[in-house]
């Protein structure tokens, strides 16, 4: 779903079911049971003040626009992209401009936090407490094209585990303008800070994590505010990186979308040598293993991506047209192997669900 204006049908648009705009990885969309309920109006208004306009004077001379939220007082949080040829930055809100007198940088997971003295705005509440779901509906805020304010509803597609967050993947269009907007949850909260987008699909919308933008508020009064000057151009936040650099969830999907299905396989065994317990990689596993036709070996590894993550409605699916296919075949040849007390996928062995 591309976003849309925040004009008075977006405001009537609340007291109405909400539909997704794509569905979930590999046609499968979630069910009722998987999607929150949509945010109210009241909690809608209130976002609309806390989401803002950043303009970045660049050092030769143009301009870069991008959008920011309310996360502090005198606090804006964006996307470093957003901010790192910047000598000089405003925070917009209905015409009204704040000059950002001090920035924090953590370019590595390209999150800026802005400071802009006496900027009018509410601040929003982070989500810290509860986990984002699979399938759960979000919001997205952001100023498309630098212009307008605009939102677009989605849902969560997928959680990537970095650092110690996840990148939230969700079905939420967004385009140029909206790096630095929020990704919001039913109750208002700030989930995440829209900052990517990949080529190829309506549901490759990537948000930094609330824990990220928690930390740097937590540490703005430490020192790690600076005036405002272009950051560091040898630093490239994570998804700007090339190659083997990559966060592994980056990597998979290229060589998904390129078929390359025993280098994903190969990826993911990889992964999973590190970290047995995320079920990321055991679908990926499971969807390169199935496309290889190694059936035996992709319905365990699918079955321990479910136990681990019981929404990853991709690898149900996947498991599902296993299990069908297999029952088509006749006595004595390869069949899909049924689920195990303990799935496992070669020397891999699932653990048990947390």
């Amino acid at each position: 779903m591309v976003l849309q204006s925040l004009l008075p049908a977006w405001l009537r648009a609340f007291g109405k079911p909400v539909l997704l705009a794509a569905a979930l990885a590999c046609g499968a969309a979630p069910s009722p049971a998987q999607v929150t309920n949509p945010m109210d109006r009241a909690a809608a208004v209130q976002l609309a003040g806390s989401v803002l306009r950043i303009e970045a004077q660049r050092a030769n001379g143009g301009l870069s626009l991008g959008s920011g939220v309310m996360v502090g007082r005198d606090l804006v949080v964006t996307n470093c992209h957003v901010t790192r040829d910047a000598t000089r930055l405003h925070v917009v809100r209905g015409g009204v401009r704040w000059l950002v007198v001090a920035q924090q940088a953590d370019i590595d997971h390209d999150l800026c936090l802005l400071q802009a003295p006496g900027v009018q705005s509410t601040v929003v509440p982070l989500a810290t407490a509860q986990p984002l779901q699979m399938g759960q509906a979000v919001t997205a805020l952001g100023y498309t094209g630098g212009v307008d304010l605009q939102h677009s509803f989605g849902a969560v597609v997928d959680l990537h585990r970095l650092s110690d967050g996840s990148v939230v993947q969700t079905s939420n269009g967004f385009n140029s303008g909206a790096s630095g907007g929020g990704l919001f949850n039913a109750d208002g909260q700030l989930v995440g800070i829209l900052t990517f987008r990949l080529r190829g699909g309506d549901q490759h919308y990537f948000a930094a994590p609330a824990i990220w933008v928690r930390r740097l508020v937590d540490t703005a009064g430490s020192g790690g505010l600076q005036p405002v000057a272009p950051l560091d151009a040898s630093r490239l936040p994570y998804w700007q990186v090339q190659g083997l650099q990559q966060p592994r969830f980056l990597q998979a999907n290229v060589l998904v979308a390129t078929r390359r299905w025993g280098d994903l396989a190969g990826l993911a065994r990889g992964w999973l040598q590190e970290d047995v317990s995320d079920g990321e990689p055991w679908y990926l596993l499971g969807l390169a293993l199935s496309e290889l036709q190694q059936q035996a070996e992709a319905g365990p590894a699918l079955d321990c991506a479910l136990r681990l993550q019981p929404l990853r409605a991709a690898a149900r699916a996947r498991r599902d047209a296993l299990a069908a296919a297999a029952a088509l075949n006749p006595p004595g040849t390869d069949t899909v192997a049924s689920s195990m007390t303990t799935p496992s996928a070669g020397t891999l062995a699932c653990p048990l669900a947390a």
